[in-house]
């Protein structure tokens, strides 16, 4: 069962969700969501820009005990699909830049940041951060590519239906947990699955093509010369 809780504004939905799970027992499904995060956070310590109450900004809070850590990219994958799932019904050309940024195109449209806290040889709980960008239409920040719905149709979209939408998605796909259809469908919605195109490791640029995701998140790539390489995050860019 999902539970809504809403405050105008926080440091970081991720953050606070954290701080209240250490000082109350919260449910499964927990959403916390607010309209303005001071310090809203990306992957690896970036920063999340947004525009007070034009975005979609929340986390969910999961139990993921039956997932193994070194498989905790399931969740990734599964929390991909779902807010694909979602923007279908809005949007066409969605896809899912590894390891999980959601693509309007070639324009970042939403990300997650997922925080684990591992207990032993088990994920205690899941903290899974969502922004989608829904009604600004001024970015000032200096992300290279981002875009939001409203860009895209030129109308407003409400907020609270997509945040349902996404949050009823992601709780079925984690309720039924099928690993085989989220590690397939997952692979099926990559941005630039299909040939070949320009990646760089360390400013050195090379052509490959996706061939295939671990499930550990790692990323193997086929250059155009034959090749087999594989990356984890961070370790190669998408030249686009």
């Amino acid at each position: 069962m999902i539970k809504y809780h809403f405050i105008k504004e926080t440091t970081s939905t991720n953050a606070l969700l954290w701080q209240m799970l250490g000082e109350n027992k919260l449910p499964e499904g927990f959403v916390l969501q607010t309209d303005f995060q001071t310090a809203g956070k990306g992957q690896i310590g970036n920063y999340w820009e947004s525009m007070q109450g034009q975005n979609l900004l929340f986390s969910i809070l999961l139990f993921p005990r039956n997932i193994k850590p070194e498989e905790q990219f399931i969740i990734s994958q599964l929390v991909s699909i779902a807010i694909k799932k979602c923007l279908d019904n809005y949007l066409d050309d969605i896809t899912v830049k590894w390891p999980n940024d959601i693509y309007w195109k070639n324009k970042k449209l939403a990300g997650i940041l997922i925080e684990n806290s591992l207990q032993g040889a088990k994920i205690n709980f899941a903290v899974v951060g969502i922004g989608l960008n829904v009604n600004q239409m001024v970015f000032e920040s200096d992300a290279p590519n981002p875009v939001s719905i409203k860009q895209i149709l030129g109308r407003e979209t409400a907020i609270d239906e997509l945040k349902e939408s996404i949050c009823e998605n992601i709780m079925h796909l984690f309720s039924n947990l099928d690993v085989e259809y989220i590690r397939t469908e997952y692979f099926k919605i990559l941005f630039w699955k299909n040939d070949y195109h320009t990646f760089s490791e360390n400013n050195n640029k090379f052509q490959a093509q996706i061939f295939d995701i671990h499930p550990d998140g790692k990323l193997e790539l086929e250059t155009s010369n034959g090749e087999y390489r594989s990356f984890y995050f961070k370790e190669v860019k998408f030249e686009i």
